[in-house]
């Protein structure tokens, strides 16, 4: 991952990174309403959204894996929170640990997705769902390099079904966040909220970022150590 952990700090200490949250939170929590009781991951810079599943009727169990350049994640004392630092295709967990697995500013930052995926599918549980939120290639905040969404490399929805796909996931939905311009300008953070609504209808194509859940794909998994069955030919000689 190669994002900058500076950039993402300053970013949601700031006006904009707090509304930018409120609204990805929102939609979010639209997508999962109901945590409790589940185990929930955090794979990149998670943080400001997994804040919303600690309080005590929410998630059992909240861990924030942030890379090692990142720092860890920090969480309200009191809550059954972890923050911990891994490589992306080295998460320390056992298999099946999560039934909830959230993935911001980690694929767009990813030094190798399939291995990343690979290691997410490794440790979700086999019922258990994993949510992705990338910038959206064709958005404007994919091309302002002072926010996090502007770092890395954007995906289209298509490209990141694809992706999903290859790592034996099965897309469930789709959905799109973000529509308000990545300016600064008090005036455009307060009606951010009227952008949002106004884009969803107009031009869902245009969103900040897109979000994509997706569960296992157990029917077309390769076992590993499968060996592969290979043809000998035998010839006669005189």
């Amino acid at each position: 991952m190669t994002t900058d952990a500076h950039l993402l700090s300053q970013f949601y200490a700031s006006a904009q990174g707090a509304v930018v949250t409120r609204l990805l939170r929102a939609r979010l929590a639209e997508i999962w309403p109901d945590m409790a009781g589940k185990s929930v991951l955090g794979v990149g810079y998670t943080g400001p959204y997994l804040r919303s599943y600690l309080a005590p009727e929410q998630a059992a169990r909240c861990i924030g894996v942030t890379p090692a350049q990142y720092g860890p994640a920090r969480f309200p004392i009191g809550f059954p929170s972890l923050s911990c630092i891994a490589e992306e295709d080295r998460l320390p967990f056992p298999d099946l640990s999560f039934d909830r697995i959230l993935l911001i500013h980690g694929l767009e930052a990813a030094e190798n997705v399939r291995r990343l995926l690979r290691e997410v599918w490794r440790v979700m549980k086999d019922d258990g769902r994993l949510l992705v939120v990338a910038p959206n290639r064709r958005g404007m905040w994919a091309y302002v390099e002072s926010t996090p969404f502007g770092q890395g490399q954007p995906y289209s929805p298509g490209q990141i079904g694809r992706l999903l796909r290859a790592g034996f996931f099965r897309v469930e939905h789709r959905d799109t966040a973000l529509y308000v311009p990545p300016s600064r300008l008090r005036v455009m953070l307060r009606s951010a909220p009227i952008w949002e609504r106004g884009g969803r209808m107009l031009t869902p194509q245009l969103a900040g970022v897109t979000i994509t859940e997706a569960t296992k794909d157990l029917y077309n998994v390769v076992p590993l150590g499968a060996a592969l069955a290979r043809r000998v030919v035998v010839t006669e000689t005189g």
